[in-house]
């Protein structure tokens, strides 16, 4: 009960009505209505676009980019990827439902059955398992570059996580826990930057709101590096001098549920190009 009392006080000193037992889609409007305050400008819809959205000479620079993508050579080696027959003939679109079309916005999900969070990446090394196939390293440019096109396969796809039972509610409320506490040697936490300081200039780099941060990834940085959203993670905690966790970790795989939930409703857009 300490923990919770001291997680909400948290949350109250940055302006969000979170409450301990609220669920998550009162926390959710609870955000929206706080970035609506906090940023009047800007369109829910643009949200997708993170500090795009807040400068449009810079979103105009990123419209002319995105006409001709320098990474659609990477794009295309993920589709030759997934497209590939395996030893046994079958293909990834077996293992998913449309084959693979407008799939991607219900990830991540919570298996009940095992008991833990699901990441599309995991679906993805599951369906290599079941097929006989060596999976993929978790986070490697391999998985990145396959998962960056299987997910353009969702584009336009409205994010829709959902969180019910027991178990699903404690991973999403680990996420949230863990997106709002403090830690490395800055003691800043993810919701420091994209809540509290949304819009803010950290140096050159604008911040992002945390709505829509999660319905773009894989991106491509510098337009050919391929960065996948755990890969973000750990670099945020690179910036905050702390210790980043292993990809595929509980921790991250909660948190990338929980920031996923926070997103429902907006189109996913995969991928992108980010400086």
């Amino acid at each position: 009960m300490k923990q919770k009392l001291t997680s909400l006080l948290a949350l109250l000193l940055l302006g969000v009505s979170f409450s301990v037992y609220a669920s998550p889609a009162k926390d959710r409007s609870a955000l929206i209505k706080y970035y609506k305050q906090k940023l009047p400008d800007i369109k829910f819809q643009d949200y997708i676009y993170g500090a795009l959205a807040m400068n449009p000479d810079a979103k105009s620079q990123y419209d002319s980019f995105m006409e001709f993508p320098s990474y659609s050579i990477d794009l295309d080696k993920g589709k030759s990827m997934w497209e590939a027959p395996f030893k046994n003939g079958k293909h990834f679109s077996s293992c998913f439902k449309h084959g693979g079309k407008n799939v991607a916005g219900n990830y991540p999900y919570f298996d009940n059955a095992a008991g833990h969070v699901v990441t599309f990446e995991n679906a993805v090394n599951a369906c290599l398992k079941k097929n006989g196939e060596k999976e993929l390293e978790y986070g490697g440019k391999e998985m990145g570059l396959l998962t960056a096109y299987a997910r353009s396969l969702s584009d336009g796809m409205k994010v829709n996580i959902k969180v019910k039972g027991k178990g699903a509610l404690a991973a999403y409320e680990k996420g949230k826990k863990y997106y709002y506490t403090r830690n490395g040697q800055l003691n800043f936490s993810c919701a420091s930057c994209h809540v509290q300081n949304a819009g803010k200039f950290i140096r050159s780099d604008q911040l992002s709101m945390m709505i829509g941060q999660a319905s773009h990834w894989p991106e491509f940085r510098g337009g050919t590096a391929i960065t996948t959203l755990q890969d973000r993670f750990k670099q945020c905690q690179k910036n905050m001098r702390a210790k980043p966790l292993k990809a595929n970790s509980e921790d991250y795989n909660d948190l990338e549920y929980f920031l996923t939930y926070m997103s429902n409703g907006l189109p996913m857009l995969t991928p992108v190009y980010r400086k």
